[in-house]
């Protein structure tokens, strides 16, 4: 059984100059908001409760709120300029998306793709610091990728998975 880690839910996000709490994905009031933090400390909340695929699929539909792209950055530790590269979503289309408040489908999807990595990785190297570190340094069992350029793909993403798999059973290769 993978070890889990007692994490307070909600933590401090920063916007802008002001720092407020994260709200919770079931009591929020805009459909989806908490996703990135419940996909990265998923059942460890404290009194957190099960999010339901159908759920997270109508939010991933419906396009999560711009918010979860901050708190990935957050949680990655990356510039919002780099975390958006990543996304594959141009100055342009950021500004656009900021405007209307939303993702759309596909880069909601990429967001969970990211934040469910970084919750993976947290898990198996025990601390958010390890796994920022781990996600951004060349691996040698990716053939010397970093795993957050790798994962930018599906596919390379589910190698990343795979790769922290192994490395939490004790097979690194």
């Amino acid at each position: 059984m993978p070890k889990r880690r007692e994490v307070r839910y909600t933590m401090p996000r920063n916007s802008g100059n002001v720092v407020r709490e994260t709200p919770s994905p079931w009591g929020g009031d805009k459909a989806g908001e908490g996703v990135v933090e419940w996909c990265v400390h998923g059942p460890q909340i404290p009194g957190g409760k099960e999010l339901a695929p159908a759920r997270l699929i109508q939010w991933l539909k419906t396009g999560l709120p711009v918010t979860e792209l901050d708190d990935l950055r957050d949680t990655l530790g990356l510039p919002l300029e780099r975390v958006a590269g990543m996304l594959g979503i141009s100055k342009a289309t950021l500004h656009r998306r900021k405007a209307a408040g939303r993702l759309d489908v596909s880069e909601s999807d990429r967001v969970v793709r990211f934040a469910r990595l970084m919750g993976s990785a947290i898990n198996v190297l025990e601390s958010e610091e390890n796994a920022r570190r781990w996600l951004a340094s060349p691996q040698v069992g990716l053939g010397g990728a970093v795993p957050l350029e790798y994962a930018e793909t599906e596919v390379g993403a589910r190698e990343v998975e795979n790769l922290l798999g192994r490395i939490e059973h004790g097979v690194y290769s």
